[in-house]
Order: structure tokens, then C-alpha cells, then sequence
């Protein structure tokens, strides 16, 4: 988070920021024994902000934001009630999770200080960009940040339990990242939203409209300020120097003759008085200027200007193995296990990849491991369940089928559950490695089992889809047109599977009757996501997909350059998920926006796993990576 000014989360009002910091933090100072001070990077009335290294990954160097408030009130109540406001800034953003929002990662008090730990944002803010650009800034520029802003008020607005209102949306708390999107910083002012209730008169001078003057902010008052905001990027006419409420005295259009009749519209209808006369929300906002950019042409080249690059992602590390990896890894107590197509299951150090044992089965390893109780279980082409101990490395039992397998285990109620190629479904008692039951189907089975409410479901190659209970009695069956590989998902009451027949599927768990089907551009084998009543699947038509669960509508669609065979992992406010093309991509998981890319030298087929801001995953290049998320 780099910003210009800091305005006081408690000051009188308009304009209260820009008093001299006291006592700044010089470079070399580490707080809390983590948190190494670089440079100042912002400075405010009570105190300032600092670019900072992350002590804790001393391999590569985490940046982070460190705001700082200097509490010098001789008034002890006085005192009491600014810790209190930026205790309440430091719980506001632990709540919210947008791409648009810097994330919090730590608050402390030190010394009559207290922090802020931010996650940093490379860029510049707004102001600085207008103020650096010669003559006015591209109409289709400013559009683009503008539906982003709008989405993250949105976003704000229609916050639970109640509605957040920024109240102090200007270009100083707009940054632009280095991918040219935008960033809202600064919630020192911000409030929950009740209706009725009166507050101080806070914000900005010339930014803030008429009613939160008198206290009366509202998200319509972040409408208003996003209008002036709007106003002064495209027009370089700052409104703290003009009177304020007086933008309808400078036309955008006389100042700004590159500007559309459309786009000056929307940005007057922002800027009304009366309240009522503005957009009705934020939403209503966005769409208006969706569709001034689908008028003038600009649409177009908003999408075309997303980023689409891999620069500046580099490995933490990697590590060598000796034939293609095509499966998933998986992360227990500090070490990574994954299976390769050299015949070994793979044991190496999470933090900075060194090997530390291999076991040799007799067959290609596609299936993820899976970690319980000091042993690591994993399926092999050689037909058999292995179990070894994740301490030594060697072998506690295996068990035999009677085909080869793909599909990854499951664990739960001291059973072990799987399927395999000989057409069964196993279930192994966990400790003895004994043969509890087995399920005969009409195909083989490649899906991994869902073990969910005392219930198993799976697909098979054929394209049935099968729930049996936990004594391994068929309760009901689901046919697709081809075979179902993608292993299913639980949300609620109802399970959701992709198929070769270019379909996603969501099924009653009860009863199996398709509640909606979601067509595909092709087949797909990957195992879809959730979060947010949003899931997301990738297919063999190079798109990864995001439909409402809801609706059982596109909300978008990402391409890659080749057939995404792999699944899709969330962290945070993102989706990670690799393709064939050989890429590892980073999506914005609301908006499909890319924020990087990295480059592998082949396919990637097998799924990311993300823990601790540390992206893993394995690639037929022959290499285990891994990556800042």
C-alpha cells in the first residue's frame, strides 16, 4: 500500500492530514523481530507509512505496507479513542476480501505506536499519475479504472452485516498497480453504514458531496465522490482549489474535448446535489459505463488491455525430478509429497525444496497423496495402494486391485476409499490395510471419491455417477453422455461434477436429479471449485470457467492458449489453475482478470495446492515449483 497522504482516522475534518509525522521509524529498524523498515513511503498528522521486508520468508523478499499511528493525546479518554478507530480500521479490512482492497496481514501496538500490515502495492497513486501525465488522460483509461472502482463500492455497499461507506474516495486513495488496476487504500475514515445515524463531518473538501458535510454520508456520497474523482482525472482540474459543488461551472467537455457526450453523462449524473438525482448505487453506476464503452468502441480495448504478463514471477524454488509429474501434490507438517512418472512418490522440504527421501513403487503415480496419522497413502499405475511413513520413507502396507490406478484416496470413519481401473470402488480399513468392501461398477473409475453426510460419490469412464453409503449399498445413480474423471463437490445439498460431454453438472445429493447443467465449450476431466456461490471449472476448449451456482450462469471466462486439464485452487481473493499451454495462471477470481502468469516449459495437467501465501504444483517438465502467491 503506497500512498501520498495519510488523513487521521479522528480529525476535525476536511483537509486534517497533511500535518508534519513525529518521531519517523528510520531505515534498518525491525518491529516486532519481523517486520525489517526500508523507507518512508507516506507521511500523515499522526504518523506515517513504510515500505517494509517481511523477516519471516528470508529466502526472498516480501514486501509489505507498515502504517503507523503515533498516539501523543495528553487526554487519556482522547487516547483511548484513537486506538480505538485505528483498532477499527485494522478489524474493518480483516473483513474484507476484493482484489480491489489491499489485504491486512498483521496489527500490533508498540512503544504508544500502533501498526499496520498491509500487502504492498507496487505502483502509483492516481493524483501522482495525473500530475505526471502530459496533456489528459486516455477516456478508455479512466473507464477502465472507473468500472473497477464502482465494483469495489459495490462490493463495499453490499458488505454483511452492514454496508461499508468509504467516505473518502479521491485520486490520493486510488494506487494504480503496476497492471494498470486500481487499488483503494486508506480505510482510516471509513464506516459502517446505519441508516439514520449521523456522524462527523468528515472527508475531503471538494470530493465529498453536500450531505456529508453534514454528517450524512451514505453510499451515494461515495457515488458523488467517485464522480469528482472521475472529473478531475479526465479533465486535470483538481476541485480542492475550485468552491465547492461547483463542477456543473466546468463542463468536462470545454475543459476536455476528447471526452464522449456519454462518458461526461455519466460522470454529471454522479455529481448531482440532490442525492436522489445520482446513480441508485454503485452497480447502476458500472453498467452506465459499460455501456458508454461498449458505445464508443472501448470496451474492446479495456479487455485487450488486461495484463498478460509473467514478469517479475520467479520461483521460491524448484526441484528436479526425473520423468513428467502429472499429478497433485499435497502439504503436511512443512513437507510436500508428489508423485511422479519416474515411479516415485517424492518427500521434499515446503520451504525451500530440498529432497529429503523417495519411495520407488512399480508404476506411473498420478493419484495425490493424502497424509494421515504419520503415514503418507497414494495409488499407482502398479495397481496397488501404497502406505509409507512420513518420517522414513519406507513402506507400512500396500494393497492390491486388480487394474490400474488414477484415482487419489480418501479417508474417513477408518476407511480408506478409492476407485480403480479393475472397475471397483475399495474400501480398505485404514490401520490393517484389509478389504472392508468393494463396489463393482461399469467402468473405471478415474474419479476421486467425494466422502460427504455418511455418503461416497464418484464418477466412472463411462459416465455414470454413482452415491453409495458407507456400507457400500448403491443409493442412487446419474448417467452423463460420457465419462465423468472430474471427481465431485459438495455445496449445500447439492454436488457438482464436470463431464467428458462438455457438461457441469449440479445434482441433488439425496436424490441425483440434475437441479442444472452448465454447457461446456468441450470436455472436461477437472474437478470444479467453490467460493462466494461461485464455481469455477476449467475444460479441453483452453477456457477456465466461472458460473453462478445460483443462476447456473457464465459470470466469465478466462482463455489459455491449450486444453485445461487441471484444477482449479482458491486463495484468498484469487483462483490458480494450469494448463496444458504450459502455464500457471493467477485469476482474480471475481472478475477473471489476470494477475500473473508463470511460464513452465510443458504441460501442466496436475493441480496447484496454495498454503501460506506459497503457490505448489508439479509440471511435465519434470520440475516441482514453487511461488509467491
Amino acid at each position: 500500500m503506497e500512498t501520498r497522504n495519510i488523513t487521521s482516522p479522528i480529525g476535525p475534518g476536511f483537509g486534517s492530514g497533511d500535518q508534519k509525522p513525529r518521531q519517523q521509524l528510520q531505515p534498518g529498524v525491525t518491529l516486532v523481530n519481523r517486520y525489517n523498515i526500508q523507507d518512508v513511503i507516506g507521511v500523515g498528522g499522526m504518523g506515517s507509512v513504510y515500505r517494509a521486508r517481511d523477516m519471516h520468508f528470508p529466502n526472498v523478499v516480501k514486501l509489505v505496507a507498515v502504517k503507523e499511528m503515533i498516539n501523543m493525546a495528553p487526554d487519556p479518554l482522547v487516547r483511548q479513542t484513537i486506538v480505538q478507530n485505528f483498532e477499527r480500521e485494522a478489524n474493518l479490512l480483516a473483513t474484507l476480501n476484493h482484489p480491489s482492497i489491499p489485504r491486512i496481514y498483521d496489527y500490533f501496538s508498540h512503544d504508544d505506536r500502533s501498526y499496520l500490515v498491509l500487502e504492498f502495492v507496487h505502483g502509483k497513486d492516481l493524483e501522482t499519475v495525473i500530475n505526471d501525465t502530459s496533456g489528459f488522460l486516455p477516456e478508455d483509461q479512466v473507464i477502465s479504472w472507473a468500472i473497477q472502482l464502482c465494483d469495489v463500492l459495490a462490493y463495499l455497499h453490499s458488505h454483511k452485516p452492514d454496508p461499508i461507506i468509504f467516505r473518502d474516495m479521491k485520486p490520493s486513495n486510488v494506487m494504480i498497480n503496476h497492471n494498470g488496476d486500481v487499488v483503494l487504500v486508506d480505510f482510516g475514515i471509513a464506516k459502517t453504514f446505519q441508516v439514520g445515524q449521523k456522524g462527523t463531518m468528515i472527508g475531503t473538501e471538494g470530493y465529498s458531496p453536500p450531505e456529508q458535510y453534514r454528517g450524512e454520508a451514505t453510499p451515494l456520497a461515495d457515488v458523488y465522490s467517485l464522480g469528482a474523482t472521475l472529473h478531475h482525472a479526465i479533465t486535470r482540474r483538481d476541485p480542492r482549489l475550485e468552491p465547492p459543488f461547483s463542477f456543473a461551472e466546468r463542463p468536462i467537455r470545454r475543459i476536455n474535448t476528447n471526452v464522449s457526450v456519454e462518458f461526461e453523462a455519466v460522470i454529471n449524473t454522479a455529481l448531482q446535489y440532490n442525492p436522489g438525482e445520482r446513480f441508485p448505487n454503485a452497480d447502476a453506476m458500472k453498467e452506465a459505463l459499460m455501456n458508454v464503452a461498449r458505445k464508443t468502441g472501448a470496451l474492446s480495448k479495456i479487455t485487450s488491455a488486461l495484463p498478460i504478463s509473467s514478469g517479475g514471477v520467479k520461483p521460491l524454488w524448484s526441484f528436479k525430478c526425473e520423468d513428467e509429474i502429472r499429478g497433485t501434490p499435497v502439504l503436511s507438517q512443512g513437507v510436500l509429497y508428489i508423485g511422479c512418472y519416474d515411479n516415485n512418490l517424492y518427500a521434499l522440504n515446503a520451504a525451500d525444496g530440498q529432497f529429503m527421501w523417495k519411495y520407488p513403487a512399480d508404476g506411473g503415480i498420478v493419484s495425490r497423496p493424502i497424509v494421515f496419522e504419520n503415514n503418507v497413502f497414494f495409488c499407482s499405475e502398479d495397481k496397488r495402494l501404497h502406505v509409507v511413513n512420513t518420517r522414513t520413507g519406507k513402506v507400512v502396507w500396500t494393497y492390491y486391485t486388480d487394474g490400474k490406478i488414477y484415482s487419489s484416496p480418501r479417508i474417513a470413519d477408518g476407511h480408506v476409499f478409492f476407485g480403480s481401473d479393475d472397475q471397483d470402488l475399495h474400501a480398505v480399513n485404514v490401520n490393517s490395510g484389509r478389504a472392508v468392501w468393494k463396489f463393482t461398477t461399469d467402468g473405471p473409475i478415474h474419479s476421486t471419491p467425494l466422502v460427504a453426510n455418511e455418503m461416497i460419490y464418484f464418477g466412472t469412464e463411462t459416465g455414470s455417477f454413482y452415491a453409495l453409503d458407507f456400507r457400500g449399498t448403491l443409493k442412487w445413480r446419474f448417467q452423463a453422455k460420457r465419462g465423468i474423471t472430474s471427481s465431485p463437490i459438495l455445496n449445500g445439498q447439492a454436488i457438482y461434477v464436470a463431464s467428458l460431454d462438455g457438461t457441469l453438472y449440479a445434482l441433488d445429493a439425496k436424490s441425483g436429479w440434475a437441479i442444472w447443467k452448465f454447457r461446456l465449450g468441450k470436455g472436461s476431466i477437472s474437478s470444479p471449485i467453490i467460493a462466494d456461490d461461485l464455481i469455477f471449472v476449467g475444460a479441453a476448449d483452453g477456457f477456465i470457467y466461472c458460473v453462478d451456482i445460483r443462476t447456473a450462469k457464465e459470470t466469465w471466462r478466462f482463455k489459455t492458449e491449450n486444453q485445461v486439464s487441471s484444477s482449479p485452487a482458491i486463495y484468498k481473493d484469487s483462483i490458480y489453475c494450469g494448463s496444458v499451454d504450459g502455464n500457471m495462471y493467477c485469476l482474480e477470481y471475481r472478475t477473471g482478470r489476470l494477475r500473473w502468469k508463470f511460464e513452465t516449459k510443458k504441460a501442466i495437467t496436475g493441480s496447484p495446492i496454495v498454503f501460506d501465501d506459497i503457490v505448489y504444483f508439479g509440471s511435465t517438465d519434470h520440475h516441482v515449483y514453487a511461488l509467491f502467491a
